[in-house]
C-alpha cells in the first residue's frame, strides 16, 4: 500500500486537472475566441490619418445592439467591400487594408463587432453573424447599394462570418482571407489530448457556408501561417461550388497580406476585375 498509493495520488491528481482544463475550455472558450482587448478596445486612429475619407456611422442590430462603423467612400465606386475583421483589435486596426481597398476604387463598409472598440454588448457566435447581417441591411436600405455591388470580404474570424452572411444574401462575390474551415476543426488541432469536438460550442462552419454559396468566391490563405494551417484554406476553396479563385500568401497569419504586397493587391484586383465586368 505504501508504494501504490502515491500512485493513486498521482492519478487523481492528473484526473482533477484533466477535469479542471476540460471544464475551463468548455466554460470560456468565448473569452478564448474573441480577443477583444488585444491590443486594445481604444479606437486610436481613424482613417483620416492616412488621407481617407470617412463617415462615422452607428449599426443597430436586430436585438437593439448599438455598433460603431465607418463608411470610406470611394469616387465613382466599382462598388462596396463589407469589411468583416478578424477576433482581435478594432476597426483602427484595419488602416492598411482600407487604404488598400480605396486604392481599387471600392468604398468600404468596416464594423466592431459587439463588445468590440466603442460598439455595445457582449461577443457571441450568433451576434457576430447579426452584426453583420446589420452593416448588410445598412447598406441595401439605408445607402440603397444593390446587393450585386457588395463585396464581402473577411480575414480571420470576420471570414467565417462573411461566409455565413453570403448564405443568407447574395452578395457581388464573397472574398475569404486566412480562415479555418470551423472552430471544432481548429480546436481539435489546438487541443490534441482533449475531446475539443465534443467541448464546441462554438461552430462557424465555413465548410458548409462556402458550399451554399452561389457568389463568385476568392479564397486567400498563406503557407507561412502559423495560427491557421494552410490546408485550411485548401479545403474550403475544394468545398466551394461556386466560381472561385485562390490567391497565395507569403508570410504569416497577420501579416500576410502585407508580406506579399503588390502580388497580394494584384490578386484583388484580378479577381475583382471579373466583378466588375459582370456589374
Amino acid at each position: 500500500m505504501a508504494v501504490t498509493a502515491p500512485f493513486h495520488m498521482l492519478v487523481l491528481l492528473v484526473a482533477l486537472v484533466y477535469g479542471v482544463m476540460l471544464l475551463f475550455v468548455f466554460l470560456y472558450q468565448n473569452h478564448l475566441l474573441f480577443l477583444p482587448n488585444l491590443p486594445s478596445r481604444q479606437v486610436e486612429t481613424t482613417p483620416a490619418e492616412v488621407g481617407l475619407a470617412y463617415e462615422p456611422v452607428t449599426l443597430t442590430t436586430s436585438d437593439h445592439i448599438e455598433l460603431d462603423a465607418w463608411f470610406l467612400p470611394a469616387a465613382a465606386a466599382r462598388g462596396v467591400i463589407l469589411f468583416c475583421h478578424g477576433n482581435a483589435g478594432n476597426i483602427s486596426h484595419r488602416l492598411d487594408s482600407l487604404l488598400i481597398f480605396h486604392r481599387l476604387g471600392f468604398s468600404t463598409l468596416i464594423f466592431d463587432y459587439r463588445g468590440y472598440g466603442r460598439s455595445q454588448g457582449t461577443p457571441t457566435e450568433a451576434g457576430t453573424y447579426a452584426d453583420a447581417e446589420a452593416a448588410w441591411q445598412y447598406l441595401v436600405e439605408e445607402r440603397h447599394i444593390d446587393p450585386g455591388r457588395i463585396v464581402l470580404f473577411g480575414r480571420s474570424l470576420g471570414a467565417a462570418v462573411a461566409a455565413q452572411l453570403a448564405t443568407v444574401h447574395r452578395p457581388g462575390a464573397l472574398i475569404i482571407e486566412s480562415c479555418f474551415t470551423s472552430v471544432p476543426d481548429m480546436a481539435a488541432q489546438l487541443y490534441p489530448l482533449l475531446p475539443a469536438r465534443l467541448l464546441s460550442r462554438l461552430n462557424y462552419n465555413v465548410l458548409d457556408y462556402v458550399q451554399q454559396v452561389s457568389c463568385p468566391l476568392l479564397v486567400v490563405h498563406s503557407p507561412d501561417d502559423e495560427i491557421i494551417p494552410f490546408n485550411h484554406g485548401e479545403r474550403i476553396f475544394a468545398a466551394a461550388r461556386s466560381a472561385k479563385m485562390f490567391l497565395e500568401l507569403k508570410g504569416g497569419h497577420n501579416e500576410g497580406f502585407f508580406v506579399t504586397g503588390e502580388a497580394y493587391v494584384k490578386g484583388l484586383a484580378d479577381f475583382l476585375e471579373g466583378f466588375t465586368s459582370v456589374h
